[in-house]
């Protein structure tokens, strides 16, 4: 401890290189959100709304909207959900930024890509959500006439890039144990 008089003071913490943070993996980011607007504009462009075309028996594409969340949780509120969820993505965002400009990417490469897909998900759902007051959906996945919610590019990558998420943390806290910590 240092007091004001003291010649010696608390160690400054080393700001970590950019090249070595997870910033560098905003590239992915990119390439998920340009991806998935390109895709939903094709759709837009190529579809009437609620068109289907069947690609696969178990897989369809549809030009369909979704004014709620996931599984289209608050479709039906009045608007004001278009609002509260842009602002969830902008501060998710955020953190998420934050938090990979303090990742050391070679040591946690699964986190870092993580948050890089759940970014670039955020993001794109985020665009369709201030642009048009939606987000633009067309994979309908089913069997049978039993259909999962329609979703997309910005929804897949949310979802392979929580799955890395909860990897990582279970491979670190497997790590951890095997260390004795």
């Amino acid at each position: 401890m240092s007091t004001p008089g003291s010649t010696h003071s608390a160690p400054q913490p080393v700001a970590l290189p950019i090249r070595h943070s997870g910033l560098p993996w905003l590239a992915l980011s990119l390439v998920g959100v340009i991806a998935d607007q390109a895709s939903k504009a094709w759709v837009v462009a190529n579809f009437q709304l609620y068109e289907t075309r069947t690609l696969w028996p178990m897989l369809d594409f549809i030009h369909t909207r979704n004014t709620g969340a996931a599984f289209s949780f608050l479709a039906n509120a009045g608007g004001w959900q278009r609002w509260l969820f842009a602002v969830l993505a902008l501060g998710v965002s955020g953190v998420i930024v934050v938090w990979l400009r303090r990742t050391v990417a070679a040591l946690q490469p699964l986190l870092v890509v993580g948050l890089s897909l759940v970014l670039s998900g955020a993001v794109g759902n985020v665009i369709d959500r201030l642009r048009l007051g939606y987000v633009v959906d067309f994979v309908a996945a089913h069997w049978n006439n039993h259909y999962f919610p329609a979703f997309n590019i910005a929804d897949s990558c949310i979802t392979v890039g929580a799955g890395l998420l909860i990897l990582d943390a279970l491979l670190s806290g497997r790590a951890k144990v095997a260390g004795g910590q």
